[in-house]
């Protein structure tokens, strides 16, 4: 008799995690943990054959390394002298560079498509999830830093997953790669102000280092990603190249001049950032996308499929990292705090939605801005919350919002994909 692999995997996760619930009764956490953390797994494992619930086989494993990192956190704080936080601004930076790398500047063109739903959809992104946030922060009365992590998160654009959930939900595609492409430019400037505004009061924020910050994990990887495109993949014309190249450049140099002022660089010192921005950003981000295409041609599946492995497993370390950092923290007030992040990711879906029904947009357009306001980028929350030195506090609201967000937003986008326009 055919045992089946998937089948089988089912029923150990659901006779572990009862299990661990017995644990859970009898107040015994610490013995049910290795149960969780298998059961998680294995539940990981057995929904990838179903066709409803593979989608949440990777918010499953997830919830697996969260569990590792509460559990056993002293593993994913430090290894030898070497502080582990250290790679979630790299990771991220990858992360960033992947998303650009999949965009062309004509995914900008939806502006001059739909000016309406575009400027709507910007609107309720940087309006109402700030404002849920902060009535969040005021309903549970969170200490101020947890409550500048909600903040944080309502003041971020969307992420790259707003996008595959529009997809998934047969919505507005183009519409919601075009508003993410937006927020995200907008947000080395927004976010910052909405932060100063909504936070500043309670803990110090600096504008113009938060600007630095974003424009470093999110703006120039994502011209690397751009450009990498550009070379590898795009069919410009030599002076569109050019053309695009100088602009890259300018904002490399308005970055390096902002830095320069504010934190009273010498000259010296600011040529060398600006040479290295451009190494980095700039010059082998094209060095690689010539490799890559008398290498491989102009095939993009590989290189999405790498990309995506890639940002699964830097989503996932990034997670276990601050989960392990911030864990005592989420102990304390881990409940109220999901609690609080579900209740901002339910609003933001619902107030994004009706906003745009009672405004007159189309319902695919409606559902596309719904998640892309509900939906935000969490790990440049949490890459922000590094850059604070406030990870184990602030960064604990992305942490929990990125998974739970994951499944909220694949289970809308099933339900939305079933019903009719």
């Amino acid at each position: 008799m055919k045992i089946n692999t998937y089948k089988l995997s089912l029923i150990i996760s659901l006779i572990l995690l009862l299990t661990f619930i017995y644990f859970w009764f009898v107040d015994d956490l610490e013995a049910g943990g290795i149960y969780l953390i298998t059961g998680l797994v294995l539940l990981a494992v057995g929904v990838r054959k179903h066709p409803f619930f593979k989608g949440f086989s990777y918010t499953i494993l997830i919830l697996a390394a969260v569990s590792v990192a509460l559990y056993y956190p002293q593993h994913f704080i430090q290894v030898g002298d070497f502080q582990l936080k250290a790679l979630i601004i790299p990771l991220l930076q990858i992360i960033m560079f992947g998303m650009g790398s999949q965009m062309s500047l004509q995914d900008f063109k939806g502006v001059i498509q739909s000016p309406k739903a575009v400027i709507i959809g910007v609107l309720c992104q940087f309006t109402i999830m700030p404002f849920v946030a902060l009535a969040m922060t005021t309903s549970f009365k969170f200490p101020p830093e947890i409550a500048a992590g909600i903040i944080l998160v309502g003041a971020s654009p969307s992420g790259l997953a707003s996008n595959v959930m529009s997809f998934l939900a047969k919505a507005n595609v183009a519409l919601s790669v075009t508003l993410t492409a937006i927020a995200t430019v907008l947000a080395p400037v927004l976010t910052p102000l909405i932060m100063q505004w909504l936070v500043g009061a309670s803990i110090p924020i600096d504008f113009w280092n938060m600007m630095l910050g974003i424009m470093n994990i999110v703006i120039l990887p994502i011209i690397a990603g751009l450009l990498f495109n550009l070379f590898a993949f795009g069919e410009e014309s030599v002076r569109n190249k050019w053309i695009q190249i100088a602009g890259f450049l300018a904002i490399i140099i308005l970055k390096n001049s902002i830095s320069m002022v504010t934190e009273h660089k010498e000259s010296i010192d600011s040529l060398l950032g600006f040479g290295s921005d451009v190494l980095w950003f700039m010059g082998l981000p094209m060095l690689a996308a010539v490799v890559f295409r008398s290498t491989f041609g102009t095939n993009k599946s590989l290189m999405e499929k790498a990309l995506s492995l890639t940002s699964m497993i830097g989503i996932g370390v990034i997670i276990t990292v601050i989960t392990a950092l911030g864990r005592d923290n989420l102990l304390e007030i881990g409940g109220m705090l999901i609690l609080a992040c579900f209740l901002q990711n339910m609003l933001g879906y619902g107030l994004g939605y009706w906003c745009c029904r009672l405004l007159g947009i189309d319902q695919k357009s409606c559902r596309t801005i719904a998640l892309e306001v509900g939906m935000q980028n969490g790990g440049l929350a949490s890459g922000i919350a590094l850059q604070m030195g406030k990870v184990a506090t602030v960064g604990l609201a992305p942490s929990v919002f990125g998974p739970l967000m994951n499944i909220t937003g694949s289970s809308l986008a099933t339900w939305w994909r079933g019903k009719s326009d």
